[in-house]
């Protein structure tokens, strides 16, 4: 399937999604929740361009998802502040414009991660993405302007712009974003950019050898990577109307990210959308009928149980049976061809 013809099915299966579940599901709580699998579905396709396609774990998935969710925060008060410091009235800026700016920092934090950490490798790389996720959640606590270590309020407008509630708007912003970023990672994965990205997965050293341009793909994987998550964390402000640093770094965001795309399989698009909605439906009926408290608890167990028995996901399962079919019909076919022979 041609590029453009693939954007324009994820676009069309975008809307047609919202009109339904818009038009069908009149309970609050399914966008309530909805919206957390769809931002699932950013951050682990996210996380996948640079931890699966490029093979550089990536741990400071909290950081990014921060960035953007505090950049929106920023944007959200800078109105009063023009007005408070130069008497300037400016009009509410929409969230559409935040979550845009949300991902532009952090995707220019992507950026200079990427270039301050090009000679780590494997788990020295890991370590430091970490390592950024412990220094923006102190800088962030030690921000008044943004709440600091108490949190902030921020209230959500009175009216939604695309009708209904305020929670099915944020739901069919999330939708988009969803769309955008399965599109650019299917998009990689059908490119040069894509064999690139795999080149250095399988050997760096070799790939550089090779005049593979592994610092200017590497710096691409992180910018992409950052910037899609910070756009994941823009709206979170307006969904939990109360941010703090403890709910914006919270580990559920790290470990799922890195869970999903392990789960659904890391070697394709759609591998990381597998495991984000499994995983993210089973956590929200999990909160619903026993206690959020088992939600890492599920995702470490089936963590485990995928390392064992499935290593390459649910998509490696599919594609290994594939093989395994088209391997048992070329053995049929030379063995009719043989008795066709003799």
């Amino acid at each position: 399937m041609r590029p453009v013809v693939f954007w324009l099915m994820a676009a069309l299966v975008g809307v047609a999604v919202v009109a339904l579940t818009r038009l069908f599901f009149t309970n609050e709580y399914f966008f309530f929740a909805a919206y957390v699998v769809l931002q699932y579905v950013v951050l682990a396709t996210a996380w996948n361009i640079l931890g699966g396609y490029t093979g550089y774990i990536n741990f400071g998935t909290g950081a990014f998802f921060a960035i953007g969710a505090y950049s929106a925060v920023v944007m959200h008060k800078l109105p009063a502040l023009m007005q408070s410091t130069f008497g300037l009235a400016i009009p509410g800026i929409p969230l559409p414009v935040m979550i845009l700016v949300g991902g532009i920092v952090s995707g220019a934090v992507g950026l200079g991660t990427g270039y301050l950490t090009l000679r780590l490798r494997g788990v020295f790389f890991a370590i430091a993405t970490l390592a950024l996720a412990v220094v923006v959640q102190t800088l962030i606590v030690n921000w008044d302007f943004v709440g600091g270590s108490r949190g902030i309020y921020v209230i959500r407008p009175a009216e939604a712009p695309l009708g209904g509630g305020y929670i099915q708007y944020l739901y069919t912003l999330m939708i988009a974003l969803s769309v955008i970023s399965v599109g650019i990672a299917r998009s990689i994965e059908r490119s040069r950019l894509g064999l690139g990205f795999a080149a250095i997965r399988d050997d760096e050293l070799a790939a550089e050898a090779g005049g593979v341009p592994t610092l200017r793909l590497k710096l691409i994987a992180t910018t992409l990577s950052g910037g899609l998550m910070g756009m994941a964390g823009a709206p979170l402000p307006y969904y939990v109307t109360y941010l703090d640093p403890t709910s914006s770094f919270n580990l559920a965001y790290a470990v799922n990210s890195v869970a999903m795309p392990v789960i659904g399989g890391m070697t394709s698009w759609i591998g990381p959308i597998i495991g984000a909605i499994l995983l993210g439906t089973i956590q929200q009926i999990a909160t619903v009928t026993i206690s959020s408290a088992l939600n890492l608890l599920i995702v470490g167990l089936l963590l485990i149980g995928f390392v064992i028995v499935a290593p390459n996901g649910i998509m490696g399962l599919v594609s290994a049976r594939q093989r395994r079919r088209a391997a048992l019909l070329e053995e049929a076919a030379l063995q009719h061809e043989q008795e066709i022979i003799a």
